[in-house]
């Protein structure tokens, strides 16, 4: 088993944490990094390109060119409609599992 489980957990949601962010509004890349940085779910900007890249590449969300107040034309992401269909089918089993993975890992008294 791997000493950082958190980065493994990690790895698993950040397309997701992704699309819930585009899912509130449409962000530029450096936006998305920020945010995604400070919560600790990607290390820098330069991880978070591949997965844009990915989610593009399966419809998840489009880019289009927006502008910018302090320079040139920024790239915007915002959520696909396969993207939306794709975040709430997450949200949906991400309930379920984190309440199975508490159940059989919590601290209580009914571990069976």
């Amino acid at each position: 088993m791997t000493a950082d489980v958190g980065a493994q957990l990690r790895k698993g949601v950040v397309e997701y944490c992704v699309l819930g962010l585009l899912g509130r509004e449409p962000m530029y890349g450096w936006q998305l990094s920020e945010i995604l940085t400070a919560q600790g779910m990607i290390a820098s900007i330069g991880t978070l390109y591949p997965v844009l890249g990915r989610l593009r590449e399966q419809g998840l969300v489009v880019s289009f060119d927006g502008a910018s107040d302090a320079g040139p034309v920024r790239k915007y992401y915002r959520l696909a409609p396969a993207g939306a269909q794709q975040l709430d089918h997450f949200r949906e089993q991400w309930t379920v599992f984190t309440r199975e993975v508490e159940h059989l890992i919590g601290g209580d008294d009914e571990r069976d």
